[in-house]
């Protein structure tokens, strides 16, 4: 139930952005991105988990990361470059259903590393997503600021080849806080969201400006690791 809620938040974001009401249309695609960060969790705590369940929301995901986003933006702007526009829309749509199933086909396998959990193959879908609108956001921060609907269309390609690619991106599931860090972590985690409630475009950006640089970082780590991981000499009994 707690799925099919975000599915309805990523379709209401269409209909918003039919009237148009492009504020809204990003609030509910927002909506739908912190319902997936709850759902699986939740599942987890009621003991509730299925295949059922990991395919149903893989299939939201897809509706409410993979079309809406993109067609919020096409209606916004994206439409003026016509059928280009269109090709776009086609473009991350297509991208975002094969780093969907390419997620589906990673749960019938375990023979990821331990240290491999750290990280997600290529950008995943809630913040392919939001990362997504960030053309929109920057608009609703700043009315002035209006980009070319040709950029725009490059964005919506980068952040779909992002997603299907295979590049190393943190998986903020696995990151664990030192208890030393707790406070700092806390006191950190309430300024921010003070700053969401008081200025959520301003946030949305700079959050969203953030993750597209941590990939470098992501990325470097992980060849990292994975050069450890290889001289290292294997264990033995």
């Amino acid at each position: 139930m707690v799925t099919i809620a975000g599915l309805c938040c990523g379709l209401s974001a269409i209909r918003f952005a039919m009237i148009p009401r492009w504020d809204m249309a990003v609030a509910f695609i927002i909506a739908a991105a912190l319902i997936d960060g709850m759902d699986g969790r939740l599942a987890r705590m009621l003991g509730a988990t299925s295949l059922f369940g990991a395919q149903l929301d893989s299939l939201s995901d897809f509706v409410c990361f993979g079309v809406s986003p993109v067609l919020v933006l096409y209606m916004w702007h994206l439409n003026e470059l016509k059928g280009y526009g269109w090709a776009a829309v086609l473009f991350f749509s297509v991208c975002m259903a094969l780093r969907l199933a390419r997620f589906n086909t990673g749960l019938f396998e375990d023979t990821k590393q331990p240290w491999e959990k750290q990280f997600f193959v290529g950008v995943p879908a809630p913040a392919g997503g939001i990362l997504c609108l960030l053309p929109l956001v920057l608009n609703l921060l700043d009315s002035d600021l209006k980009l070319p609907p040709a950029l725009i269309a490059g964005h919506v390609l980068l952040v779909g080849t992002l997603m299907a690619s295979r590049i190393p991106t943190y998986a903020g599931k696995h990151i664990r806080i030192k208890h030393d860090y707790i406070p700092q972590f806390m006191i950190a985690s309430t300024f921010l969201l003070v700053v969401f409630i008081i200025e959520p475009w301003l946030f949305l950006s700079g959050i969203s400006i953030i993750y597209l640089g941590s990939i470098y970082f992501s990325a470097r780590k992980w060849q990292r690791m994975n050069k450890e991981a290889q001289e290292s000499p294997p264990a033995t009994l």
